[in-house]
């Protein structure tokens, strides 16, 4: 991994890592897993899993949420972290961009999963909104 053009990690410190490469502008995912795991939608990143690199991992978790797709977080302070695909892996890992060290430098760029969305918020931003994966 090049140097880390970003860091992050969970509240109590048990998961701390730094990310090499271009993190992708932030897509709120507002689908029941992201939050039911979050309490509210999830603000996520991504990059390439290669460009990932765990300082520390000592209560990281993996949970398997889906066919599809799991989900990594602290297993001491319960930080929601990471997504990746497992049925068809695509070497990219999702961070949830409020795990970041600020300044992140990025902006939410839409919404997705907005049919699912519940009923005590509105989306007035602006930005596009997709039912499901954008296509």
């Amino acid at each position: 991994m090049s140097e880390a053009k970003a860091t992050g990690g969970c509240l109590c410190g048990g998961v701390r890592y730094a990310v090499g490469g271009a993190l992708r502008p932030v897509w709120a995912c507002h689908c029941s897993q992201c939050r039911r795991t979050s309490g509210n939608f999830v603000a996520a990143t991504r990059v390439r899993s290669s460009d990932l690199a765990l300082v520390t991992a000592d209560t990281l978790t993996w949970y398997r949420s889906s066919d599809s797709a799991e989900r990594g977080f602290c297993g001491r302070c319960g930080g929601n972290l990471f997504w990746r695909r497992t049925a068809a892996p695509d070497g990219h890992t999702s961070i949830n961009a409020g795990s970041l060290d600020t300044p992140t430098g990025l902006k939410t760029v839409g919404h997705i999963f907005v049919a699912d969305k519940p009923d005590f918020y509105e989306i007035a931003d602006g930005l596009p909104q997709h039912a499901g994966w954008p296509a």
